[in-house]
């Protein structure tokens, strides 16, 4: 009886082991991929300077770009814990996503603070407006804003219709300071699958940076 306990714990910590070092494995290639799509994306504008895993499930990594994009610019890379079995158990329970997170200073800083957090509210027709017999008018409205602040600054206008485009539907938030980073934005990861949507989610920070400077004006 002993015996079977002590290969069965043997057993058990072998599993928990390979586990620990194959799911470990796959975050690093999976991180370091990011990156590749990152670097490719900047084109000759920036470049990856150094990375370091802050966790076995974060990455980050500094980035140098040309004059009049971004200054001390960093990337972080947040995957799910998954070389950690209960932990990644719980995130999924969490329903809690995988992202990227750009953050820099820009040449005009704003001189206000904004938070920006977009939500998405999904859901099925109910039976009862597909019913043929019920007289339902079903309406399909735009995008709705719904902000805590008393009175709307004309500078933030610039600032919201770049979010309102298609380009930056998948943006989950955004971030503008003063002081440093003057600009945070962050991206569920599966939003980027390659160079092309990496590119894309630097253009929109572009066009954030872009309506930031306007807004000084």
């Amino acid at each position: 009886m002993v015996r079977l306990i002590v290969i069965a714990a043997l057993c058990a910590t072998t599993v928990d082991v390979l586990w620990f070092l194959l799911l470990s494995r796959y975050n690093r290639r999976k991180g370091v991929l990011v990156l590749r799509w990152v670097e490719a994306a900047c084109a000759a504008r920036g470049r990856v300077i150094d990375s370091h895993w802050l966790s076995r499930s974060c990455l980050q990594a500094h980035l140098s770009f040309a004059a009049h994009w971004f200054d001390n610019a960093k990337v972080t890379v947040k995957l799910l814990p998954r070389p950690l079995l209960i932990q990644w158990l719980v995130c999924l329970w969490r329903h809690q996503k995988e992202t990227v997170t750009f953050e820099a200073d820009l040449d005009d800083g704003p001189n206000f603070r904004l938070d920006i957090s977009r939500h998405r509210w999904l859901t099925q027709k109910p039976k009862e407006i597909s019913d043929p017999k019920r007289n339902w008018t079903v309406s399909r409205p735009g995008p709705v804003v719904l902000t805590t602040r008393t009175e709307w600054a004309h500078e933030l206008t610039p600032l919201v219709n770049t979010l309102m485009t298609s380009r930056g539907h998948n943006l989950l938030t955004v971030r503008f300071r003063p002081d440093s980073p003057n600009l945070s934005a962050t991206i569920p990861l599966d939003a980027l699958s390659d160079e092309e949507t990496t590119a894309s989610f630097l253009s929109v920070l572009r066009d954030l940076a872009a309506g930031s400077s306007a807004s000084r004006q």
